[in-house]
């Protein structure tokens, strides 16, 4: 299983947008790639303005499949929200659970 931190940061030219436009352009935009990648990608979404300066925001994401990740931000990459300047990455931290054991397990194969 893999973990992934996608911290991002929402624009000045966000901000400007009226909430309800906002609202919009996500249900537009995001929620379709979340329900389309729902069944290999599991999304949470959090706040972090408040409590550190490198993103306002950021993303967990569990998976077992990278390449299903992949194209899910290939496809954000696509939408206005990245491609018009409303969102930007600005950090994106990968880890695999229990990676130690997957090695171990590996090692231990290899050798009998």
């Amino acid at each position: 299983m893999y973990m992934i931190v996608l911290g991002y940061s929402f624009t000045t030219r966000w901000l400007a947008l009226p909430r309800p436009e906002r609202n919009r352009m996500r249900e537009t935009h995001l929620a379709p790639l979340v329900a389309k990648y729902a069944d290999r990608v599991r999304m949470r979404f959090f706040d972090a303005e408040a409590f550190q300066t490198r993103f306002t925001d950021f993303a967990l994401l569990e998976t077992e499949d990278l390449t299903a990740y992949y194209h899910l931000v290939e496809e954000l990459r696509d939408t206005p929200l990245v491609h018009e300047g409303y969102v930007e990455f600005k950090d994106i931290v990968l880890g695999i659970e229990d990676g130690y054991q997957h090695f171990e397990r590996a090692q231990a194969r290899s050798v009998a």
